[in-house]
């Protein structure tokens, strides 16, 4: 049998005030994974004020099990920063490898940091919580470039 060479992890940065959003193209394997919790990493650190990360899996070819454990540290460092962790655009892919995992639940339900803003009514700028986001800027640098 013959495998396939894996594609190469894209990720592209945009960023407003609260929220910075991650579009992901390619594959989230074994080969790739630790280059999103790497960079997420750097992003948290760059946006100490975060309040979302915003992951758009539309573009993700694939997804393994080291893709999946990054999600879940993806998932640990956002509850840490007390921001709120969304997957957009799962693919049918992403959504089964949560589902059969038991995992699906977990990273799509708000973290500690959403649910005690809910809790104290503080969304952006004092106003009531709201799950979407206004658009971000596109195109913004990679943080510390």
């Amino acid at each position: 049998m013959t495998s396939l060479p894996s594609t190469p992890l894209g990720l592209t940065y945009s960023s407003s005030h609260e929220a910075v959003r991650v579009e992901l193209t390619g594959d989230l394997d074994h080969l790739n994974a630790d280059l999103l919790v790497e960079a997420v990493d750097r992003l948290l650190a760059a946006h100490p004020g975060i309040r979302d990360l915003r992951l758009d899996c539309t573009g993700l070819s694939t997804v393994d099990s080291s893709g999946l454990s990054a999600l879940l540290m993806v998932r640990r460092r956002t509850d840490k920063a007390g921001a709120g962790l969304h997957l957009d655009g799962r693919t049918v892919q992403l959504d089964r490898i949560l589902e059969i995992t038991g995992t699906l639940d977990h990273l799509t339900a708000p973290g500690p940091g959403a649910q005690a803003r809910r809790r104290t009514g503080g969304g952006p700028r004092g106003g009531p919580a709201e799950d979407g986001l206004p658009a971000a800027p596109s195109g913004s640098p990679e943080p510390g470039a």
